[in-house]
């Protein structure tokens, strides 16, 4: 790992219950979150690509604009 790296976006992972979902992905992503999870275990502890993913897409979520802008509306058009 390279000394400038010193964080990443997705940070230690809280324990959290959950619910077990199958997906499949391409070769390259998994070994681009294989390698994820490598520089993760590096700064937060052991852990494996598998466990990143449900935090990766909640981030993902999160910051997405477009996805928090309907569910505003959403839940303004439930309160009328």
């Amino acid at each position: 790992m390279s000394k400038g790296v010193s964080r990443l976006s997705l940070g230690a992972l809280p324990r959290a219950e959950s619910v077990k979902l199958t997906v499949t992905v391409p070769v390259e992503l998994k070994a681009q979150l294989d390698t994820y999870a490598e520089v993760h275990s590096q700064l937060h502890g052991p852990v494996d690509a598998v466990a990143l993913i449900p935090y990766m897409l909640a981030a993902f979520m999160s910051r997405d604009r477009g996805f928090k802008a309907m569910r505003a509306r959403s839940a303004k058009s439930e309160a009328e």
